[in-house]
């Protein structure tokens, strides 16, 4: 393993984030204390508790996914993008590193980059709400391990991507609604029966509801079922990953 090559992507890839680390701290905060006065004040004061927790900080964890969810997958596509875009990936390529070293790399800056801004969504939610965390070990394992698997699908999207709109599209189209339709917001126990045997097939729901469970101790679907469904997706996008650099699908072109 040649961790020189690692850390050098990811010390790359980790700087340019810090060069706009005021924006990246100020988009999150503003944007998780907007959630907290549509949500938590307008919705909150008609909805007292859901599942015994009180609605603003039963949407923490909905709104801790969302968030993490979105920014693995954008710092991971354009990062991988960029290079692609600009030609240097060649230079990558050619270097005497291999597929799963420039993943570590990309892919950990991305997971690195998702973990920090869920951390400060976190931080902030505390001065809203108040907030207990029954699993604390449980809630860092199911945000490091989303952190890396959305990181994953974003390096996928980012090889994909044959422009600036296409790099947006899946984010915006695909994983966006599912976030929103996969219990950020509301429990799926709430909904009419066929939603709720619909909602199964969303696997956004199993990530949102593990993740609850680490916090309330409550969840729509069982835990290990939660573990395998973000296992089973990790190794999904690691095959593919792998599928892609062996035949220089979209790399090469």
């Amino acid at each position: 393993m040649n961790w020189t090559a690692v850390k050098s992507i990811y010390i790359f890839e980790m700087t340019r984030f810090f060069r706009t680390i005021a924006q990246s701290i100020i988009s999150p905060v503003l944007s998780t204390s907007l959630y907290f006065v549509v949500f938590g004040a307008a919705i909150g004061s008609r909805i007292d508790e859901v599942e015994g927790v009180s609605y603003g900080a039963f949407i923490v964890p909905g709104l801790i996914m969302l968030s993490v969810i979105t920014q693995s997958i954008s710092n991971a596509s354009f990062g991988i993008y960029f290079p692609k875009f600009i030609g240097t990936i060649f230079e990558l390529l050619s270097a005497p590193i291999n597929f799963l070293e420039i993943v570590l790399g990309y892919v950990g800056a991305a997971a690195t980059k998702a973990l920090f801004i869920g951390t400060i969504i976190l931080i902030t939610a505390f001065f809203f709400v108040d907030i207990s965390i029954a699993h604390p070990v449980a809630m860092v394992a199911f945000l490091i391990l989303t952190c890396i698997s959305f990181a994953l699908m974003g390096f996928i999207i980012g090889i994909w991507a044959g422009n600036f709109e296409q790099l947006q599209l899946v984010p915006l189209l695909i994983v966006t609604p599912l976030v929103f339709l996969g219990g950020s917001f509301y429990s799926i126990s709430m909904l009419p029966p066929v939603w709720q045997v619909i909602s199964m097939f969303n696997p956004v729901v199993y990530l949102i509801s593990g993740f609850r469970w680490a916090f309330f101790d409550t969840a729509d679907v069982p835990i290990l079922t939660s573990l395998l469904a973000i296992g089973a997706f990790t190794a999904i996008c690691l095959g593919l990953i792998w599928w892609i650099f062996k035949t220089g699908w979209r790399i090469r072109e």
